[in-house]
């Protein structure tokens, strides 16, 4: 980030909520850079940023549709770049219908399920014309547990023989549907839709076109701003599209910082702790789909398809070694019988379900506060008083391990403590200074921590938690026949001690990272992933991991101080894959081997040694020349060309179009959140038909735009994080210089929204959604913008999250502001949509006991709120068959005249 010239945060507070990171964006801007603020609120950020952009929250798809068309139009984009590192010139199959076609839906869709055959978005076939591959996910098993599952190498794609039009004319290059698919993404409608003055937009445009190119970089940085969506994965694909026209992806100063703070948020999906994946981000098997080891390989990759993700059985093997040992072999499959399969989806808000039907019987939670923490607060205490045990391990007595004697349904008598049956344990948990080991944030980087102190008394740290757990589950099992406790008794469960009787945490980094099993080597570290192999021959618990234990030496421990060494500062930790600090670091480099520039020199081919080279680890075959063509017979590595920058994708390009991986469509198309004060003005679809919902009485929804009562709650409200707190409070709200700085929940509100409802600085205000009623302190300020959508004000509150009641020994209490959000999730990535709701706001403390939920209930019967309200898969009206696709096409070209026609006269 400190290499940009432009640097646009979207989605994120980044200088109170990543602090440290931030000063990069600091250097950046010492050196000249431009920062950009856009964000529904006045920040800190935006205090310190050249410009800040106020937008509705749930819109910033129509932001960066219209800045990808604004880019198009304007001949604003890198075609050197575009033509040689995209799928740009890519044909797709002939029966691929838009959202421009069917009114936001795209084609292959099932009306009743929301889910799409995405046959149709395939590539074309050289020789036919027809799809290169199909992908159907007909089943809910399948469609809900599948995404997000190609985050290292994509979906798998035999893209051999794809067809591809060089002048961009074919008007089924991915080119020319990318053009159609946001032409009407307009200035007008960013400020229709967004509240984004065209004045604004304007400033946004040119800041990063013009710092965009040859000589020039823009980064965009996010957070849970964008990601807590529920289309949030399609908020950073549109945000990738329009840094890819740009030129600015695999360059310094380029590329999409997801922005990944406190405790190894990334290493938790590297690793990882997600229902859905194995480490590595390889899938996790499906019953049914990956029946047999050959199922599962052929379903997550292809050995015709281009790129390092063709070695993905050498990944799963070395995975399966790692684990299983001995006795994972050839015989069996190497002990894949031995892995869970997946009936569907098993994520957070799946398994809370579960639990209110009574079909989970035990809970553990670790370094989570969902009483607080997670959206719906309310479902999350209720679904703990079905559960038979619970196990809360954690540094305090947070309201996750209290709520049964004093949380706010005991409070209203929804619970009776006496009635409650579930058996809850606490157990004390070491804090990140009493243990040692790596963690992953920001930029893939794993740094190691060293214990400071010991944990005092019975706190253990999670390491010695699980292994001291592993071993007594083991020892109950010792002498089984059960061929269902094999699986846990062959694990490899043989991690040396310390000097003090606990697990030494390097012996588990040396695991992660692999070593060669036989051979002249056996017993050495790897080196790299590309020593792995799918023979057995090596283990390695997580691919993308190898390389950090190296020659036996803990790199992530690496402390080399900046100034002592080159700009890519690769002796300070270690980043994966291969320690490389820039990803696709090819595409910094023309087609010919050459930096763009001199001023943005990376990496580049040394014609004279033969190899890659520069100031990063070259994220490509070191020894693959420029203008290399492979055989297109082979597969793997050795079907990249001298021009493939995007090593991992399965057809070398970064992709402006997703013919497979996404559930949701293959370009972003905006839709309005679950709850929304406004129709969609772009189409006739007003929410994503492939969300995951939960229509039950216990999870209600406001109605939105024109329906019946969504009136009832006419503003937005969004919730974010503040400097002085920690997520739901556990480690700062016991704290008291933490909890004085920040001792009360608290509202914001602009001073139009306080004049029209009443609301006084400093006093109290009840806010009211479908699911809750909370109170928190009135701050009225300026930092809260009034937008002008769909012809009206709309007003935006914000809540911070920190809060909660209950926990024993806090400093500080509150009201949580999850409690009001209903659960919704990303099709992609089961994340639920707590950034984007609606509410009403009222002056005065909320109601005590039963008349809590009796003004819920009334603002529920006066908006007609039921189970069904918001569960439509379609708007009403939509075609969906390929004769009203044509015709609903016709009259929207016939409009798309007048509208040109119209702009002519003005």
């Amino acid at each position: 980030m400190a290499n940009a010239d432009c640097i646009v945060i979207e989605g994120s507070n980044m200088a109170e909520c990543h602090p440290v990171g931030f000063q990069w964006v600091a250097e950046a801007k010492a050196r000249g850079a431009k920062i950009i603020h856009v964000d529904p609120r006045f920040t800190r950020t935006s205090a310190v940023a050249d410009k800040h952009v106020p937008i509705r929250v749930g819109s910033d798809i129509a932001l960066l549709g219209a800045l990808i068309n604004h880019v198009l139009t304007n001949d604003l984009w890198f075609k050197e770049y575009v033509l040689a590192y995209t799928n740009a010139a890519t044909i797709v199959n002939s029966d691929y219908r838009d959202a421009e076609d069917l009114g936001g839906l795209f084609s292959g869709i099932d009306p009743a399920t929301g889910h799409y055959d995405t046959t149709t978005w395939a590539y074309a076939d050289g020789d036919s014309g027809e799809e290169t591959t199909g992908d159907s996910h007909g089943s809910e098993a399948s469609a809900r547990a599948a995404g997000d599952e190609h985050g290292s190498g994509g979906p798998p794609l035999d893209a051999t023989d794809a067809r591809r039009d060089a002048t961009l004319q074919d008007p089924f290059t991915v080119f020319q549907i990318l053009k159609r698919h946001y032409a009407r993404y307009t200035p007008e409608m960013v400020q229709e839709i967004c509240g984004i003055s065209a004045e604004d937009f304007a400033y946004l445009a040119r800041a990063i076109t013009e710092n965009s190119g040859r000589d020039r970089t823009t980064c965009f940085a996010y957070a849970v701003g964008w990601t807590q969506h529920g289309t949030g994965a399609q908020y950073i694909r549109t945000a990738a599209i329009l840094q890819l026209l740009l030129g600015n992806m695999g360059r310094p100063g380029g590329g999409i910082m997801a922005l990944r703070g406190h405790a190894s948020i990334q290493g938790s999906t590297d690793i990882p702790t997600l229902f859905n994946l194995l480490p590595g981000y390889l899938p996790m098997p499906s019953v049914g789909t990956h029946d047999t080891f050959d199922d599962y390989l052929s379903a997550i990759f292809t050995k015709k398809q281009k790129g390092f993700w063709g070695n993905a059985d050498a990944y799963t093997v070395s995975l399966l070694k790692a684990w299983w040992g001995d006795a994972a072999t050839a015989e069996n499959d190497w002990a894949y019988s031995y892995l869970p399969r997946l009936t569907g989806a098993h994520g957070t808000f799946q398994t809370l379900t579960a639990m209110l039907d009574d079909k989970v019987d035990g809970y553990f939670i670790l370094g989570q506060n969902p009483a607080v923490g997670s959206s719906n607060g309310r479902m999350q205490r209720m679904a703990m008083s079905h559960l038979k045990w619970l196990v809360v391990r954690d540094l305090s007595l947070i309201e996750s391990a209290t709520w049964w004697k004093d949380g706010p349904e005991i409070a209203t008598g929804e619970l009776r403590t006496e009635d409650i049956e579930t058996e809850v344990f606490f157990l004390p948990a070491a804090s990140h200074v009493e243990k040692a080991g790596t963690f992953t944030q920001t930029q893939r980087l794993l740094q190691w921590r060293h214990r400071a102190v010991a944990p005092p008394g019975d706190c253990q740290s999670e390491l010695e938690f699980f292994h001291e757990l592993g071993q007594r589950l083991r020892a109950r099992l010792a002498g089984s026949t059960d061929e269902r406790d094999r699986p846990l008794l062959d694990l490899t469960w043989d991690y040396p001690l310390d000097e003090h009787g606990e697990v030494n945490p390097e012996a588990v980094l040396a695991e992660i990272n692999g070593r060669h099993l036989s051979g002249p080597d056996a017993g050495r570290p790897l080196s790299a992933y590309t020593e792995m192999r799918a023979d057995g021959s090596t283990d390695g618990g997580c691919w993308i991991y190898t390389g950090v234990y190296a020659d036996g030496i803990n790199h992530a421990a690496n402390r080399k101080p900046g100034r002592e060494q080159s700009p890519a500062a690769l002796e300070w930790g270690w980043a994966w894959p291969a320690n490389r600090r820039v990803l696709y670091n090819r595409a910094s480099a023309d087609p010919d081997g050459k930096p763009w520039s001199e001023r943005k020199r990376y990496i580049w081919w040394d014609e004279e040694k033969g190899t890659w080279t520069g100031d990063d680890v070259p994220d490509f075959p070191p020894g693959l020349a420029p203008g290399t063509r492979p055989d297109p017979e082979v597969g793997g590595p050795e079907a990249l060309a001298g021009d493939d920058p995007f090593i991992m994708q399965a057809d070398g390009k970064g992709w402006l179009f997703a013919p497979k991986g996404m559930l949701d469509g293959p370009l972003p198309t905006h839709y309005e959140p679950q709850e929304s004060p406004v129709a969609n003005a772009l189409y006739p679809q007003q929410r994503d038909p492939a969300r995951v919902i939960f229509d039950r009485p216990d999870n209600l929804s406001a109605p939105s735009a024109d329906e019946r009562g969504a009136g009832v709650y006419p503003f937005v409200f969004t919730t974010y994080r503040l400097t002085e707190h920690h997520t739901a409070g556990g480690m700062s709200r016991w704290l008291p210089y933490l909890a004085e700085l920040q001792p009360e929940m608290f509202c914001e509100v602009s001073p139009e929204l306080a004049a029209e409802r009443g609301l006084e600085n400093g006093q109290w205000a009840t806010i009211v959604s479908p699911r809750a009623a909370i109170e928190a302190k009135v701050l009225v300020t300026e930092r809260m913008t009034p937008l002008r959508i769909g012809g009206r004000a709309v007003h935006q509150i914000g809540l911070p999250y920190h809060w909660g009641t209950g926990g024993t020994g806090a400093v500080v209490e509150g009201d949580g502001a999850n409690d009001l959000l209903g659960i919704t999730l990303d099709a992609n990535t089961q994340i639920q949509d707590s950034k984007a709701a609606t509410c009403d706001i009222r002056p005065g403390r909320r109601p005590r006991g039963p008349a809590l939920l009796a003004l819920v209930e009334e603002y529920r019967d006066r908006a007609g709120v039921n189970a069904e309200t918001g569960s439509e898969r379609l708007s009403p009206g939509l075609p969906v068959d390929g004769a009203d696709a044509e015709e609903s096409r016709a009259g929207r070209d016939e409009a798309d005249g007048a509208d040109a026609d119209a702009t002519k006269e003005n």
